[in-house]
């Protein structure tokens, strides 16, 4: 992940309701129970986040919490109330129609729950829509289509139409749209959360490829943690329109910046957050078994460590940093940590 900042968001609320652009004129920062007694819905309240290009920035919560109204705020389709928000520079709030339109159609993509593929039209002709609305030519259009829709490993369907085709399929589809006019900013809401969970796993691996070719910055929706955790460079978790706190998987398990974080992540295996150079000890001289990658989790580890006599030397940059041993893995498996 790199130091630069592509999308920068200050104070960003969206309530609803009758007072909903009066009530912050006087209380710059009301907490829920005012909203509430003054009938107004606090759908996002006083968010600030910078997401880093290149990363995966995963927003969690449960249903309600304002993970999607948020996301519609940050890409402009929903308005804001009020806060700032600056896009590669650009500020989307003083953004004009034409403007946000040009944005929406050569850098930013999008891919919601339903895959809202147009039904008359083939696999080529749905991933080439974005395109040809912009006035590319047919031929430019249909050989950047062929070569999204190879990456997504849908070839040969070409002149398939969505009604032939499966669900994990249709969804390849609807990621290959997004793709298809080269995103700065690839925005997720919940893409897989209607598929099976066999498929909805081997999505999970193809959208792990993709973003280790293409490197894109992606703010993915999820309510399911076990697919955040293995997504997400950074999460953010969110309760009743407010973020609770931002932090990478591994910290956000360890050390819950609230009650409801912890409650919220109580029951998420350690073994998939931990990482080998979280709990290695000092190097020590003497004979070794192998050796693992000091970021590798403890579950991807577990197999190789656990049943050895000898420790794993571990490693960074093809340096020793420090070693781990069997009772240490064996100990964050069984919840001893």
């Amino acid at each position: 992940m790199t130091a630069n900042v592509l999308l920068d968001c200050k104070n960003i609320w969206k309530l609803y309701g009758a007072k909903a652009d009066s009530i912050l004129i006087n209380n710059a920062n009301p907490d829920i129970d005012t909203l509430r007694a003054e009938g107004v819905i606090g759908a996002v309240r006083a968010v600030n986040v910078q997401i880093m290009q290149g990363e995966i920035f995963v927003i969690m919560g449960l249903s309600g919490s304002g993970k999607s109204t948020l996301v519609r705020c940050l890409s402009r389709l929903v308005e804001p109330t009020t806060g700032s928000i600056n896009f590669d520079g650009i500020d989307l709030l003083r953004a004009t129609d034409n403007e946000l339109i040009e944005i929406r159609r050569k850098k930013m993509g999008m891919v919601f729950q339903q895959f809202a593929l147009l039904p008359h039209l083939t696999t080529m002709e749905n991933v080439a829509f974005p395109l040809d609305v912009q006035g590319v030519p047919k031929t430019i259009r249909e050989a950047r289509a062929l070569e999204v829709i190879e990456l997504v490993g849908l070839r040969g369907r070409e002149n398939y139409y969505p009604r032939q085709l499966s669900g994990g399929q249709q969804q390849r589809v609807g990621i290959a749209r997004s793709l298809v006019v080269e995103p700065d900013l690839w925005f997720l809401d919940e893409p897989f959360s209607a598929l099976d969970p066999l498929i909805r796993r081997e999505m999970q691996d193809e959208f792990i490829r993709l973003q280790n070719l293409l490197k894109k910055t992606i703010v993915f929706i999820t309510h399911d943690f076990d697919e955040a955790i293995r997504l997400a460079d950074r999460i953010a978790v969110m309760k009743d329109g407010e973020i609770e706190q931002i932090a990478d998987p591994e910290q956000l398990v360890l050390n819950p910046a609230t009650e409801y974080v912890a409650e919220f992540t109580r029951h998420v295996s350690r073994a998939k957050v931990i990482k080998a150079a979280t709990v290695m000890a000092p190097i020590k001289e003497g004979r070794f078994s192998g050796e693992v990658p000091y970021d590798a989790t403890i579950e991807q580890i577990a197999e190789k460590v656990e049943g050895s006599k000898l420790p794993h030397r571990v490693m960074r940059s093809g340096q020793a940093i420090g070693q781990i041993d069997s009772s240490v893995v064996v100990n964050i498996l069984v919840g001893r940590d």
